[in-house]
């Protein structure tokens, strides 16, 4: 029988593992934010961002204007805000906004796939 405190260890031990996993991302001037099937990235502007989410690269292109260029999976997109989703390599990608600092994209694994 496991004692109050090994339980408790245990529950920790857990909880930390799933976070590392929900975590599972790296980013380079970029933010992210993850949940289980969806993550937001904010990158930073007039760098070179990138972050990898849910298994895949996501980069910043180029912004102008209200019109971003992201490369996610491996493919380029032209996203602008308020635009449908476009799907690739099993995601659908989103531009959340754009300011002059920053751009935002949503990331999905795409429940169509």
């Amino acid at each position: 029988m496991l004692t109050p405190t090994r339980r408790a260890a245990g529950l920790l031990a857990g909880l930390a593992l799933g976070a590392a996993l929900l975590a599972g991302c790296s980013s380079e001037n970029a933010s992210t934010d993850c949940g289980l099937d969806a993550c937001t990235v904010t990158f930073d502007r007039g760098v070179d961002a990138s972050a990898t989410v849910l298994g895949v690269e996501a980069k910043l292109v180029g912004a102008e204007g209200d019109q971003v260029t992201v490369e996610v999976a491996g493919e380029q997109l032209s996203l602008t805000v308020g635009q449908q989703a476009t799907q690739v390599g099993g995601f659908s990608v989103t531009l959340d906004s754009v300011t002059d600092q920053q751009v935002v994209i949503r990331v999905a694994h795409d429940p169509n796939s």
